[in-house]
């Protein structure tokens, strides 16, 4: 089986100016599963686009109003939706000095987020895990530098397929997929990438509560699985 994933982020990566950064998306899984959100999706986007209201844009958080976010976010009540919370000022000044060490963070939290979603869908026996051959990953492109799609890619593929040894090679860490074969990570354009727009919507809507204090009613919403980093305040939120 395949099991897809959808994201996208919200904020800056920057603690002088941003409180908050967002990784956020949908967990899919099954090719029919995909399929039938990518037709749902598209249906809520015409809904809300009626009457050509905001013409041949694309339909991302920034561009429409509260309530047509609100109403796209809705759409998604029954999607598997996950999120991870960055607290910028927890974070170290010197992280952010060295460009390198900022990217590698981040791939360390968007791994992170995807793992424990994917846990929580198999421990409410939603998910098996033995059943997937193959994670696809479509992460929207944003600026990210060829060097860095790769070593997501690479770091992505010994959580879940490989194993991961610990830093001395003393210890072996099963990969959490066990019959897992293959890792795609598809870096796309939201415009053209329908699901990853659903992405852009959640991101947006984390960030929105995230910075007017509105996070605790979150753990309300229908099937968001959402964590708070770093991680000496990782907090799980999950579901019931």
């Amino acid at each position: 089986m395949n099991l897809y994933v959808y994201s996208d982020e919200s904020g800056v990566f920057d603690k002088v100016h941003y409180d908050y950064f967002i990784f956020a998306g949908v967990i899919i899984p099954g090719s029919e599963e995909k399929e039938m959100w990518s037709r749902k999706y598209a249906a809520a986007e015409r809904s809300i686009n009626l009457g050509n209201k905001y013409g041949n844009n694309e339909l991302k958080g920034s561009r429409i109003s509260v309530k047509d976010k609100n109403k796209l976010f809705r759409s998604l009540n029954q999607c598997y939706k996950f999120a991870v919370v960055v607290h910028q000022d927890d974070l170290m000044d010197k992280l952010y000095d060295i460009k390198k060490e900022k990217q590698r963070y981040l791939d360390y939290v968007y791994k992170t987020v995807v793992e424990y979603a994917i846990r929580d869908l198999a421990d409410r026996d939603l998910l098996d895990m033995n059943d997937i051959e193959r994670i696809i990953f479509n992460v929207d492109e944003h600026a990210t530098a060829t060097n860095g799609q790769y070593e997501l890619h690479e770091i992505l593929e010994r959580e879940f397929i490989l194993g991961t040894f610990n830093y001395d090679y003393t210890r072996y860490y099963p990969p959490i997929l066990p019959n897992g074969k293959v890792v795609e990570v598809n870096w796309c354009n939201s415009s053209t990438k329908l699901l990853v727009r659903a992405a852009d919507i959640i991101a947006n809507k984390i960030n929105f509560c995230a910075v007017n204090g509105k996070l605790d009613g979150l753990d309300q919403a229908l099937n968001l699985f959402l964590i708070h980093m770093p991680a000496g305040r990782t907090e799980i939120v999950g579901l019931d």
